[in-house]
């Protein structure tokens, strides 16, 4: 099967999603002007570079109470910083529940039962209970080709890591299983890890 993207596909439901993955999910936690927060998972995440440390996050779709984009957008255009919560096995189902097209007033911290814990370089609540969190600080939003959608690049200024995932030195993604999202209405686990070596390498 070959399918150019503007003559569209045929299928039942979009394959795009399901060829690229799995991708790791960015559950951005944002605080507005007035003080009001909001948590919403993103699957097109991921890190960019290391040095600085660096990572991206695109928002698409738009919200009927929002003239510019989803909440994580607007809050992160009028703030300039955001934090990326890493998403475990435990926490998944507080994740999915704050995907939800809820109203901009709706608070998905206090939605979900989570705790909030403060950051320590920008001025925004992170999920205490996160393996990891990475706060953020915006350095470029960027228009991408369509309606609605947005690249998001940040620096990252601080990370916070569960002392409990911190194994023998290593940041141990055994310990709380990361959750990734595939295609459709899919996730999967990591559940198994292989380790390689590139050539020349020893």
């Amino acid at each position: 099967m070959f399918y150019r993207p503007e003559d569209g596909h045929g299928l039942p439901h979009n394959p795009f999603n399901a060829i690229v993955a799995p991708r790791p999910i960015g559950w951005i936690s944002t605080r507005s002007r007035d003080g009001s927060e909001n948590l919403a998972p993103y699957s097109f995440f991921n890190a960019t570079a290391y040095v600085p440390p660096q990572v991206m996050v695109a928002s698409t779709g738009a919200k009927p109470d929002r003239a510019e984009g989803k909440d994580t957008l607007a809050n992160i255009r009028e703030t300039g910083v955001f934090c990326v919560n890493i998403v475990s096995k435990a926490l998944f189902e507080a994740m999915n529940a704050s995907s939800g097209p809820w109203p901009r007033e709706t608070d998905e911290f206090t939605l979900t039962g989570l705790t909030r814990a403060p950051c320590e370089t920008i001025a925004c609540s992170r999920v205490e209970a996160a393996p990891a969190a990475l706060e953020c600080r915006l350095t470029r939003i960027l228009p991408l080709l369509g309606r609605d959608n947005t690249m998001i690049l940040g620096e990252v200024t601080g990370i916070h890591l569960n002392d409990a995932c911190i194994v023998e030195g290593r940041f141990a993604y055994e310990t709380f299983t990361p959750v990734a999202r595939l295609g459709y209405r899919d996730y999967t686990l990591v559940t198994e890890v292989f380790q390689a070596s590139r050539p020349g390498e020893t």
